[in-house]
């Protein structure tokens, strides 16, 4: 029989060790960036830039949710626009996904969420990336482990940029450093964590990995609710570079957005900016403690 203390021993031997403050940071040499998920279209990424405009919020990367699928080509190559006159990472989901597919079991276990049911779905799922990227996409999320890896492959051979973005989506679990050592060795460039890690667990998966990590500080209530504003500083200090990310709790699910949900999804989008002047907030008192 193994001990726990061996156990321990065995995991230390293989690379999983306690891990400390990170001193690793973006290229620009900030520790973290604010992500706006749910930036579900054009008239929504507008929103969110006027209400960081206002509030002086710097948005560094907007993810979707709805889906390549769900935008026509105008709606992409506006959304570029936008994200490159202010600078803006533009981050699309690749669809279909398994809460949207016929299958019951996504419809009682969210973590199946955004699986790719068979190679149907799986080459649909390709279709939305190679759509994306000729349209000038260059960041992807990703809710399915076999399409990440297939992504990646073809980013290896020439068939999808070098420089292209794999994202990795909350439905896809990551609840420790060997689940993220493995999603980065299948192609992940952005490690998006399970929403209810403890500070030292987020420092046990950045002494494994090198690739930016990405995690709910506020969390919509179908992956948990929690809202985290003063661990900030702490998650800063241990899961460098990070993304910040702003959901919100006792808010509608709106996937697949559409016209008939248009200002509700304008108004969570303006709230999440607000929600992320209050964390940036937080940020600068610690900086003057």
């Amino acid at each position: 029989m193994v001990t726990i203390r061996e156990a321990h021993a065995l995991l230390a031997d293989r690379g999983f060790r306690p891990g400390g403050a990170s001193t690793a940071r973006f290229p620009d040499g900030t520790p973290y960036k604010v992500e706006i998920p749910s930036c579900e279209g054009p008239r929504v990424f507008e929103a969110v830039l006027d209400e960081a405009a206002r509030r002086a919020v710097t948005v560094d990367r907007v993810s979707q949710g709805s889906g390549v699928m769900m935008l026509t080509d105008a709606e992409i190559e506006e959304m570029l626009s936008l994200g490159a006159s202010a600078g803006v990472e533009v981050c699309l989901f690749l669809g279909p996904r398994g809460a949207w597919d016929i299958g019951g079991q996504a419809k009682v276990s969210a973590a199946v969420g955004g699986v790719a049911r068979g190679n149907e779905m799986v080459a649909a799922s390709l279709c939305d990336a190679f759509r994306a990227v000729e349209l000038g996409v260059r960041s992807l999320l990703v809710g399915d482990i076999g399409v990440l890896e297939l992504l990646s492959q073809l980013k290896v051979d020439g068939s999808l940029p070098a420089d292209l973005v794999l994202k990795t989506s909350v439905l896809m679990p990551l609840p420790n450093a060997p689940t993220a050592r493995l999603y980065e060795r299948l192609g992940a460039t952005s490690l998006n964590v399970s929403t209810d890690l403890p500070v030292p667990v987020l420092a046990e998966i950045r002494s494994v990995t090198s690739v930016p990590i990405d995690m709910y500080i506020e969390v919509p209530d179908d992956q948990g609710g929690h809202v985290r504003f003063y661990d900030v500083p702490e998650i800063v200090k241990v899961a460098a570079p990070v993304y910040l990310k702003m959901g919100l709790r006792n808010a509608p699910n709106i996937y697949p957005v559409g016209a008939h949900l248009t200002a509700t999804a304008e108004a969570l989008g303006r709230e999440r900016v607000r929600r992320a002047e209050l964390i940036l907030r937080l940020l600068a008192e610690q900086d003057e403690v």
